[in-house]
């Protein structure tokens, strides 16, 4: 920690060389960073399931808890109580975000994943209206916001652990592998809601049948804990905690006074991926049946396929990533969009199956250019000490404001200017403010060691040539002694 003397000598001021030891470069063992893939995934797809099955019920659930509404508006309902549960994830993310920074991340992922498994299932669990009036309603917003609350710090832990657990030359790849874990939670509840549907008829759903994948988020969670449980922690948090001699705890101020410009440009980053991201996977379902018309069994369906076939390219996506940089493919991804937005939701509405297949199919892929490259690109933007609580900040604040808003906002501005094009546009805004945030503010680390953290290799044979070049291996030093002095003064004007 820096003295409180009042000291701006050019000393500190002036550029010094990183100095790097053959011992602080991480041979990252390849067998436990696949495991901690695989575990972070199952506990990722365990989240995305509950979403999943929440938004292909969303017509059923506004019919069970909303009653007394009727036509588009139950669906703003049923939406916007899929929205409240955004309403908590800022403060779960704040609190297990800064927990993971201090206790480790295994812990905290954990505890996320058993709340997540607990909540979700007790909605399964709550009487209908029919049986309890609006204490049914009130219960399940309450199982809503303790979902958010624990979601708050899955998935931004779920991305800095497989961060930190893999090499650096493979990091898009193998992080691409939490988004697998995202599709096939969503595959899973799609499939499952598909499939009961198609059994028991949408009276049945309507009665009962819609609470069983509810329940099944108990066994999916405890498979999930208990892969999470045998984890080792992350090489990066080990080295880093081996480092600190300092035990104070960072804050939330200080991650906002001394971080706030990663934050923002995360922020915006957040903004157009997590837009697109629900608009094709949350919203379609209940556009294609509320608003187009199609059965619901065939439209989960069409859902379901397309999301089969984006798990190839999301890996592939991961893949070239680490070939030709995160920051490449993400703006392919969103001039497709700027360019491709319109013409796709043309052939979603034509009403023919094989036209919406290929409109779904081409949103889908472009989405598919963020899915392989954000979990791997968002936890670079921060320093080891304040990665989980920064990130958790950025993405929670974000997908709060326009996540869990995105399929209320469109559904809503749907029902008041009976335009089925909203969607489209929302899709368009959202890629241009990327483009431009991107394009200007945002600096591709793909391949390279994290801030904060020494180069991560899969073979001992990269050493020498790591050693060679320690400047270059260490970028991110100026970077940090320009946060350190920002800190100093701070101490110097005692604030």
């Amino acid at each position: 920690m820096a003295d409180n003397n009042n000291n701006n000598s050019p000393k500190l001021k002036r550029k010094s060389k990183p100095k790097l030891k053959k011992e602080e470069i991480t041979v990252v063992d390849t067998s436990s960073a696949r495991k901690a893939v695989i575990a972070t995934a199952v506990g990722n797809g365990m989240e995305w399931f509950d979403f999943g099955i929440y938004s292909y019920l969303a017509a059923t659930i506004g019919q069970v808890f909303f009653p007394e509404v009727s036509g588009p508006m139950q669906l703003v309902f049923s939406f916007a109580t899929f929205a409240v549960a955004f309403v908590a994830r800022p403060i779960g993310g704040i609190f297990f975000g800064m927990l993971g920074d201090r206790l480790g991340r295994k812990k905290v992922l954990a505890i996320t994943l058993v709340m997540m498994a607990l909540a979700t299932l007790s909605i399964g669990l709550i009487p209908s209206h029919s049986s309890i009036g609006y204490t049914a309603t009130v219960l399940l917003l309450i199982a809503r916001l303790i979902q958010g609350f624990s979601s708050g710090g899955e998935y931004s832990g779920a991305m800095t652990f497989i961060a930190e657990s893999t090499p650096d030359k493979k990091r898009g790849f193998m992080s691409s592998g939490l988004e697998v874990g995202t599709l096939v939670g969503y595959i899973a509840g799609a499939s499952l809601v598909t499939l009961l549907t198609y059994i028991l008829g949408q009276d049945t759903m309507l009665e009962w049948g819609w609470r069983i994948p509810f329940f099944l988020s108990a066994p999916i969670g405890l498979i999930g804990f208990y892969l999470r449980n045998n984890l080792e922690e992350t090489p990066a948090f080990e080295a880093m905690k081996e480092k600190t001699e300092d035990e104070n705890a960072i804050s939330v101020k200080n991650i906002l006074q001394f971080h706030w410009r990663a934050i923002v440009v995360g922020m915006f980053v957040v903004f157009f991926y997590i837009v697109v991201n629900y608009i094709v996977l949350s919203y379609m379902p209940s556009h294609l049946t509320a608003v187009l018309g199609y059965g619901e069994a065939e439209g989960l369906l069409l859902i379901v396929i397309v999301m089969v076939i984006m798990i190839p390219i999301v890996l592939l996506m991961g893949y070239f990533s680490d070939r030709i940089g995160a920051k490449k493919i993400i703006q392919g991804g969103l001039i497709g969009l700027i360019l491709l937005s319109i013409p796709s939701f043309n052939l979603i509405g034509s009403g023919n199956t094989l036209h919406v297949f290929w409109g779904l199919l081409i949103l889908a892929v472009f989405s598919a250019s963020f899915q392989g490259t954000m979990p791997a690109l968002l936890p670079s933007l921060f320093f080891t000490n304040v990665r989980n609580g920064a990130l958790a900040i950025t993405f929670n604040i974000s997908a709060s404001l326009f996540g869990g808003t995105t399929p209320l906002l469109v559904s809503w501005l749907i029902s008041k200017t009976m335009n089925e094009m909203v969607p489209a546009y929302y899709v368009i805004f959202a890629s241009v403010v990327g483009i431009i945030v991107v394009s200007i503010f945002l600096k591709d680390t793909s391949g390279m060691a994290l801030r904060g953290s020494p180069p991560a290799v899969e073979e001992k044979a990269e050493i020498k040539e790591i050693l060679e070049d320690p400047e270059e291996a260490l970028w991110w030093h100026e970077e940090k002694k320009v946060i350190e002095e920002r800190i100093e003064d701070r101490l110097d004007d005692g604030k």
